[in-house]
């Protein structure tokens, strides 16, 4: 995924991880090394800590226990 791409993917707001927390999408950045594109984000609960995750990960279908979904679904 380019940057581009992750940035037309993945849009700033409140997302839902699939074990249920929430978290804030604050920007899309780019690696210092490797240029890859990287969501940089909140958790909305606890500390509220501030995390970077690769946007191909970010953005991957999960399956667990036979269903498929998202890792991060955008709450509406």
């Amino acid at each position: 995924m380019t940057y581009e791409e992750a940035a037309a993917a993945i849009q700033k707001g409140k997302y839902r991880h699939y074990k249920g927390n929430e978290y804030e999408v604050l920007e899309i950045a780019r690696h210092s090394e490797t240029l890859e594109p990287m969501v940089v984000y909140r958790a909305l609960y606890g500390e509220h800590g501030v995390w970077v995750r690769p946007a191909e990960m970010w953005d991957e279908i999960i399956e667990k226990d036979g269903r498929t979904f998202r890792r991060f679904e955008k709450c509406e």
